[in-house]
């Protein structure tokens, strides 16, 4: 995860450069598969369905136990849609009790007054709420009329009682129109947080990879989110943005820096060195709703072991699956462009998953990477087209 609001704040007040890593990984946790949606891009590929062998309270408890132990400091509780799960909120105040930072992942649908008052009363430190468009945009993506009306709704409930909310956007080219409308919404409504993540070619994202947003596309949409972003430091106005799945995002931003604020460059390059992008499989992790490990929540294809079987402390630090010992690695060997390119250190080789879903090995550059050869640095430079990938059938095509 790219945190540009805390990256902007170093242009303005820089800090000093630390390289400290967080004791044990931020465990995403899909605890529910079932969905009241039916998302073109879900990882998870959820259904409004019973998903029979989910872990129990009592078995949810004990793997929490565990991972206290083992030094988690962040709980995301997601699904499918986990306020479809009848003991949320029972796991949410054990969760808060024992330390925790914990967030709720939702598509915000099910919030009413009473549910709303049910998660402030709980006190999560984060509510993050998936918006992938303006309306009808949105219903289309959530392939449900009224989405967006009853997310919205959700919003503005959970806003009005004073908890942290964010808007998730998933970027792609058939949504890409409704970027500034919902740029303008967070001012408008006061919203704390906008999270933009790039498409993940994982569940059914990976059936639509298609659709990703092109390499021009995505080079605007960064600009403009870098400037939205800029506007609120400028001001002295606490807004809080951040990206995913796309690394490349931090060396984007390196060059922004470069073009309008050139004394700072130096500091910012390495300030994203000691952030060293992509974290899968280190300070990132994934258990799903049956209780098996992953090394992020789009890798749910890769299984490296189950809780009911062996703790997650156990399975989380064991390398001898070739996945884990390939992400753990550091630096990651990397094949390709990402390999060669000269801001490795920034990005670390990008998102791992999508190089295995195009090509069968994890090892190879990430497609979705936007930046030219010339702009890391490859002699002789190709250009990358700005145009999204097809398939594997357009890989020799998607770069000229």
């Amino acid at each position: 995860m790219f945190r540009l609001s805390q990256f902007m704040q170093e242009i303005r007040n820089p800090t000093p450069v630390r390289r400290a890593r967080p004791p044990g990984p931020v465990v995403i946790w899909n605890l529910i598969r079932r969905c009241n949606l039916n998302c073109k891009h879900c990882y998870s590929l959820s259904a409004d369905t019973v998903f029979p062998g989910e872990l129990t309270t009592e078995q949810v408890f004990t793997v929490m136990d565990d991972l206290k132990a083992y030094r988690v400091p962040v709980l995301i509780l997601s699904g499918g849609e986990p306020l479809l799960r009848p003991d949320i909120f029972e796991i949410s105040m054990r969760a808060k009790a024992m330390g925790f930072y914990v967030a709720l992942s939702t598509n915000g649908t099910l919030i009413d007054e009473s549910m709303a008052n049910r998660i402030a009363e709980i006190g999560y430190d984060y509510l993050g709420i998936s918006l992938d468009g303006i309306g009808a945009v949105h219903d289309r993506f959530r392939r449900q009329e009224g989405a967006f009306d009853a997310s919205m709704r959700g919003v503005l409930l959970c806003r009005d009682r004073g908890i942290k909310v964010g808007l998730r956007y998933t970027m792609t080219e058939g949504n890409i129109e409704s970027l500034n409308g919902l740029l303008d919404l967070v001012d408008r409504e006061r919203i704390d947080k906008f999270y933009l993540s790039h498409l993940v070619y994982a569940g059914r994202g990976n059936r639509y990879r298609g659709d990703d947003a092109g390499r021009a596309t995505t080079r605007r949409a960064m600009d403009v989110l870098f400037e939205r972003c800029w506007s609120y430091v400028e001001r002295g106005e606490h807004r809080e943005f951040v990206t995913g799945n796309n690394d490349a995002d931090g060396v984007w931003f390196l060059m922004w820096v470069e073009r309008n604020f050139p004394n700072h460059t130096d500091h910012i390059r390495e300030k994203l060195e000691a952030w060293g992008g992509n974290s899968s499989g280190v300070n990132v992790a994934n258990i799903d709703n049956l209780g098996t490990v992953h090394p992020d929540t789009m890798w749910w294809h890769h299984d490296l072991g189950n809780v009911n079987e062996r703790p997650f402390s156990a399975i989380w630090s064991d390398v001898s699956d070739p996945v884990m010992a390939g992400l753990k690695a550091s630096p990651r060997k990397i094949k390709g462009r990402c390999g060669a390119c000269q801001h490795f250190a920034i990005c670390g080789g990008n998102t791992r998953v999508r190089a295995q879903q195009l090509t069968g090995d994890p090892w190879q550059e990430d497609p979705a990477c936007y930046l030219t050869d010339a702009e890391i640095g490859i002699a002789g430079g190709q250009r990358v087209v700005n145009r999204p990938y097809k398939g594997k059938g357009d890989e020799a095509a998607a770069v000229r």
